[in-house]
């Protein structure tokens, strides 16, 4: 798995983007919706920037601002780093342990294609017990 392209292990169907203007509110309801943790900033085609449930945490609730009239281009992390869909997904995970966090937006010719997340390491079938616990904790 490790020596595979990011391409063959990118979440696609999970992939999310928005424009900076979106609130917090609206993006995190979208991340809930999809059940993803991050949310890539695009604003005409091009990547400006990532979101993620951290940076609501830490970014919004933790400093006081308001979810409501808070947007995605007041928190998000500006130029975040990107791999190319090529790239290995070993050196994908080692970028992402070497800079603390845990997704990369995947970009091809210019235009995000994806993500990729440190979650896709896990055993498929460790991913889909995970998967199925929330959805059952969900509905409790």
């Amino acid at each position: 798995m490790f020596d595979q392209p990011v391409r063959n292990v990118m979440e696609r169907k999970k992939f999310l983007a928005a424009p900076p203007e979106v609130t917090i509110a609206a993006a995190a309801r979208l991340m809930a919706h999809k059940n993803v943790g991050a949310i890539l900033v695009v604003e005409n085609e091009k990547l400006v920037g990532i979101f993620t449930e951290r940076d609501v945490v830490f970014r919004v609730v933790a400093p006081g601002r308001d979810p409501a009239t808070t947007t995605l281009g007041d928190v998000m992390t500006t130029a975040p780093k990107t791999l190319d869909p090529g790239t290995t997904y070993g050196h994908a995970l080692l970028l992402m342990q070497e800079n603390g966090f845990r997704h990369v937006p995947v970009v091809e010719n210019g235009h995000a294609i994806g993500i990729v997340s440190s979650r896709n390491a896990m055993d498929p079938e460790l991913e889909e017990f995970v998967s199925e616990a929330r959805r059952r904790e969900h509905y409790r």
